[in-house]
């Protein structure tokens, strides 16, 4: 989520940087080094036409999904999360169990939905650092989807034209910029997007609350809403 700004803070402020938890400070790092390989996104329209494609893979997670959730309402409870990096052999400490979830839970229901799952799975992508995250993704079957994590990776990092792990909104102008030069409505596209993001309002994006907004832009939620309503 970001740092938390009082009111009388700017948002470029050193404390709108600091992350919440140990987690949260693991995933900037991640992206950080992650940012020093660069990106092959070169535009924000070459980034929307592979929304199709992406959209079309992650929803292959709803298997995993509906393995994780054992009681089959919908959502993963934090003692099924608990159950599940267990069956992985995922060596995650209670802590960072406990993190993982909150992190993902974004409406805190103390459930994750699917749309939330799949951000869980792509922050375990951008781990796999970790030994442990290696062993997971072979055994949750993430291979299969590297690919597509690797593409909102990648756009992430296109985003974010300093690499310090946040996506501002000067950045994402710029971003915009460099696929509309010239267009009146860019601006104004790049701050709808931008607010879409930062959830949190502290003028800072990272890479959770990219994913949350991802999800949304290529359909998960409302597709999954259709879904439960048949």
């Amino acid at each position: 989520m970001g740092g938390v700004l009082g009111k009388n803070e700017s948002p470029l402020s050193p404390k709108a940087s600091v992350p919440e938890t140990k987690l949260e400070a693991k995933i900037t790092e991640a992206m950080m080094r992650r940012e020093t390989e660069g990106s092959s996104i070169r535009s924000f329209d070459s980034l929307v036409l592979k929304f199709p494609k992406i959209d079309e893979n992650l929803r292959k997670c709803k298997v995993i999904f509906q393995e994780f959730d054992e009681d089959s309402n919908g959502a993963i409870d934090p003692q099924e999360l608990k159950h599940a990096f267990n069956k992985l052999e995922i060596n995650f400490t209670d802590e960072e169990i406990n993190d993982l979830f909150q992190a993902c839970d974004i409406n805190e229901d103390m459930g994750i939905e699917f749309s939330e799952f799949i951000v869980l799975l792509c922050l375990v992508y951008l781990l796999k650092d970790d030994p442990s995250a290696l062993h997971a993704k072979s055994r949750m079957g993430l291979p299969n989807l590297e690919v597509t994590f690797e593409t909102l990776v990648d756009a992430f990092v296109f985003l974010d034209k300093n690499r310090d792990g946040y996506v501002s909104r000067n950045e994402m102008v710029q971003a915009i910029n460099e696929t509309s030069s010239g267009e009146r409505s860019s601006g104004r596209i790049a701050m709808r997007r931008f607010e879409e993001m930062d959830w949190d309002k502290n003028g800072m994006v990272n890479f959770k609350e990219f994913l949350f907004a991802f999800t949304h832009w290529v359909g998960i939620e409302d597709n999954e809403d259709e879904e439960g309503e048949e």
